[in-house]
């Protein structure tokens, strides 16, 4: 539309169809085609992410960070402390769809009734075996049967995992069995440190089974497809041969070829070959879906053709219904039937197959651009995207492209997983591998290179993807390239998506072949950060270095250098502190880690102090009843437990089980949510007329589920509504309407329209004066982000009383001697040296010193920070004297905490004037919007 009015008469129609359809949705924009292509694509994506998924996304810290593009690290998914890969979980989603996508059983039904019997044999009991040749049916046989399971047994837990290609991610043993005591533990409600160590964790994988499956009221059913493509699946998959829990069940499918000798003892299903009439309904089913009708004599040919081994298994047939439906009434079925009676098994029956492929084919252009696709995706670790395709091959078009994936998939060779494009089935890559790089390893080199060159092309312009990190440090150990693995691995943001993502075996995998230990390991990484740090200036990058040094801290507490890993842990506290707000939640998340370390270092009063902290912060900036609140109690009750309070912690256990099972019955997308709460407002407005408080708070916190959607237009409606509402019932003066203000302000500033946001935080500020106490949490969040605005609008002169009275809030709620005053009296500090008052400056910095001397100690990281801005002020005052003692005790203090982590960083290092004073960009807002009276 323009200016609100309809273009053209085709636009009207068009909106008036789709004005009738149930599940359209309709994005009014102009501008131009690709602002419009990305306008539809946020909205797609969303739409997956939230109704489709079901992902939560109330990360309100998010909101103010700004992150950009794919450049930072992947956001995490963290379950208790330990980090899970969405993308992982979703490709065993995706792997458990496409295992079960078809429509004909093949006479499974005397399969089932045997499984059926596994399931209630007594125990004790050894996994069962379920084997067959290549492509008879394994993975579709056992994913019928968990969806048959699911519909009939809802008590009973199954817990499956597809193994792919080897050598892909989800063939890798830890990662595999992580996924399966993760899925027990969400099950379980229980939320436990769990060791990220490879070898640990595939040995304590029977005891985490024993543990949890005594929790679980009903049986478990652990489900591995073709568990001989994990690499020495007998060593990594030792737990198998141990006696498993009364309750658990567990059954993995093999290739008969591959089946390590110890396993064959166990009870086995076999698959039999297809018998005559599955072969014929097989093949009848695919003509009939190419609208092709066999004689009675190529029925018969066909009958007799599939008697062997090797041509009776399901993928045999499939292939072979599908090659005939392909050629269709128009070609000459009998010349296609002669081609495929040459193929004896599956893999020359797939040469067929492409061999047709090509010939459909209408140049030698296209033909070699198919073998350029299919050697790719080959020689890849986990799959190749479209897009990237098109960027290895700026000849292809998109059109030649999608008819060649088109071909491909309908014939099994290519599908899809997390959008990424992978072979179908194992013969399909062996075909490939087979015909076009039997030439030798020169060849797989020669494609594998292409991907390093397009892969580090993307690293060098600053874009670290899950796709690079995925793909970049596996092609090099593939091509036994240790001094680039080396180089790939020191590229800070490379090793934190990998560790974020909780590919920490891999990681680990990757600096073993470099021949680094741990020790090692940890310098290196240390000294790459610090070289880092020289170059990060303005708040952006600062808060991308906490995140970096807060990536380095776990990594280092998972392989066990306790020590070590407090250093960087305590700097990502510190440049969090400053850079964002003492009580942001991210503040909390570095409280948290580092908490956890003390834990593991038996220093539990150190831990629990910082748990109590991050606890209080996630509470104010969440509310009482949110999943990372929970978080902290249960970290709170492990702490208890260890220490034998086992009163205090079950107190606390139970408390954040009741949050957990409200979080898991609201569990869905926030969009449904707001929808939902759309639909009670109807509801409570129809009961209770439409002018009550209650309506009031729920159309504010229908505006902040609108906000934290990005959805700022429909939140700017709902939170106005909810300001007039309030100040017609409740007055203009009331607490409420402060809220609303509030809310309405901090939408203000995300819009960047800072005098309309400066205005409403004036009038809320003025109405909690009036209404709150003093040192009321409501009053110090709108000094707080009113005083930031002011900073940021440049009007430094009135940030100075609300800086000031954000001290007087702080020694009135903390007392004057706690840490979080001595932040406030810097954070007032460095307003007055961006005015040029460094008199006024010198007495905060000085008082801030000695509060954090008391609280931390005199090597602390914080008192260097400190010692260094007042070294600069004392220089620029010229007392140069004073200003070279302060210098060389705040270096003396950063020598010590290089030692800590055994890094080889030279102490020269300084940010120009201080790390304080490199941050005098704009403090962060916090901006979250308040859900209700606290």
């Amino acid at each position: 539309k323009e200016d609100g009015r309809v273009s053209s008469v085709s636009v009207q129609q068009l909106i008036e169809q789709i004005s009738y359809m149930n599940k359209s949705k309709m994005i009014d924009h102009v501008g131009g085609v690709e602002e419009g292509a990305y306008e539809i694509y946020n909205c797609v994506e969303k739409i997956i992410k939230q109704d489709i998924l079901g992902c939560e996304t109330t990360e309100l810290e998010g909101k103010d960070l700004g992150n950009k593009e794919e450049s930072s690290a992947p956001e995490e998914v963290v379950f208790g402390d330990v980090l899970w890969d969405a993308h992982d979980e979703q490709e065993q989603m995706e792997a458990f769809q496409q295992a079960s996508n078809s429509t004909c059983e093949l006479g499974f039904e005397k399969y089932f009734e045997r499984l059926n019997d596994l399931v209630a044999a007594p125990a004790p009991i050894p996994p069962l075996l379920v084997s067959g040749g290549p492509g008879s049916g394994k993975s579709l046989l056992l994913s019928k049967w968990i969806q048959l399971q699911q519909k009939h047994s809802p008590n009973t837990l199954i817990l499956y995992h597809f193994v792919g290609r080897p050598m892909s991610t989800s063939s890798e043993p830890a990662l595999i069995i992580k996924r399966l005591t993760l899925k027990l533990m969400q099950h379980s409600w229980l939320v436990s440190p769990l060791t990220l160590d490879p070898a640990k964790l595939l040995e304590e994988f029977p005891r985490w089974l024993e543990k949890l499956s005594a929790r679980h009221q009903g049986s478990i059913i652990i489900i591995i497809d073709s568990i001989d493509q994990i690499q020495q699946a007998e060593k990594h998959m030792k737990w198998l041969i141990d006696p498993l829990p009364v309750n658990v069940r567990v059954i993995v499918s093999v290739n008969v070829e591959t089946c390590p000798q110890a396993w064959r003892l166990w009870p086995t299903l076999h698959l039999d070959p297809l018998n005559s009439k599955d072969v014929k309904a097989l093949i009848s089913a695919e003509c009939s879906s190419g609208n092709v009708k066999l004689t009675k004599e190529q029925e018969k040919k066909l009958e007799r053709h599939c008697r062997s081994a090797t041509t009776c298994n399901a993928l045999y047939v499939t292939l072979l219904g599908k090659t005939i439906a392909c050629v269709g009434n128009k070609g000459n079925i009998d010349e296609t039937l002669q081609q495929c009676f040459q193929c004896q098994d599956t893999v020359s029956l797939y040469r067929l197959v492409l061999r047709s492929v090509e010939e459909s084919l209408q140049s030698d252009k296209e033909k070699g651009l198919l073998r350029e696709i299919l050697c790719v995706i080959g020689v890849s670790h986990n799959g190749v995207s479209e897009s990237e395709l098109m960027e290895l091959y700026p000849e292809l078009s998109s059109a030649v492209l999608a008819s060649l994936i088109h071909s491909l998939h309908r014939m099994c060779l290519l599908t899809y997983g997390c959008g990424l494009l992978k072979f179908q089935h194992l013969q399909a890559w062996e075909m490939v591998r087979l015909e076009y790089m039997e030439e030798g390893e020169n060849v797989v080199s020669a494609y594998r290179q292409k991907l390093v060159e397009y892969f580090t092309m993307q690293l060098s312009r600053d874009r670290v993807t899950w796709r690079s990190a995925d793909e970049l440090p596996w092609l090099f150990q593939q091509q036994g390239d240790k001094h680039k693995l080396h180089k790939c691995l020191l590229n800070l943001f490379v090793s934190q998506n990998l560790y974020k993502r909780g590919h920490f075996a891999e990681l680990l995998s990757y600096w073993q072949l470099v021949g680094k230990d741990k020790s090692s390991m940890a310098a290196e990484y240390f000294d790459s950060l610090k070289e880092y740090e020289k170059s990060c200036e303005g708040e952006e990058s600062m808060i991308c270095l906490a995140d970096l040094y807060e990536t380095l801290g776990r990594f280092l507490k998972d392989l066990g250098l306790l020590s070590q890993a407090v250093a960087p842990l305590q700097r990502s506290l510190e440049i969090r502190e400053t850079a964002l707000d003492p009580d942001h939640p991210r503040v909390a998340q570095s409280l948290h880690q580092l908490a956890g370390v003390y834990v593991q270092w038996k220093k539990f009063g150190n831990a629990e102090q910082l748990y109590k902290q991050a606890l209080e912060i996630a509470e104010n900036a969440y509310g009482a009843e949110h999943p990372r609140v929970a978080r902290e109690l249960d970290a709170l009750a492990t702490l208890y437990q260890k220490q034998n309070k086992y009163e205090q912690g079950e107190q606390l256990r139970k408390k954040s089980f009741k949050i957990r099972q409200k979080a898991a019955r609201r569990k869905g997308s926030l969009s449904g949510f707001a929808l939902l709460r759309q639909r009670a407002l109807q509801l409570e407005e129809l009961t209770l007329g439409k002018d009550t408080p209650d309506n009031a708070r729920t159309l504010n916190e229908l505006g902040v589920l609108y906000y934290l959607q990005n959805n700022l237009e429909t939140a700017e409606l709902f939170l106005k509504r909810s300001l007039e509402m309030r100040e017609r019932v409740l007055g203009c003066d009331h607490p409420d309407c402060a809220q609303s203000l509030n809310n309405l302000a901090a939408l203000y500033n995300e819009k960047k329209l800072y005098d309309k946001a400066e205005e409403l935080y004036e009038k809320a500020l003025d109405i909690r004066r009036r209404a709150l106490a003093p040192d009321h949490p409501s009053l110090a969040y709108t000094v707080k982000h009113l005083a930031v605005l002011y900073k940021k609008m440049g009007k430094l002169d009135k940030a100075v009383p609300l800086y000031e009275l954000a001290v007087e809030i702080r020694q009135k709620s903390f007392g004057p001697k706690h840490p979080s005053v001595a932040t406030a009296l810097v954070n007032l500090a460095v307003l007055y040296c961006q005015m040029k008052k460094q008199v006024e400056a010198l007495p905060l910095y000085e008082r801030a010193l000695k509060i954090y001397e008391d609280s931390f100690g005199h090597m602390h990281p914080r008192v260097g920070e400190t010692l260094k801005n007042l070294a600069v002020l004392s220089y620029e005052g010229g007392d140069f004297e004073k200003a070279a003692e302060l210098y060389k005790r705040a270096m003396e203090i950063k020598e010590a905490e290089t030692l800590l982590i055994g890094g080889k960083a030279t102490s020269r290092h300084s940010s120009s004037g201080g790390d304080t004073f490199s941050l005098k960009s704009t403090l962060a807002p916090n901006i979250f919007l308040e859900h209700g009276q606290r």
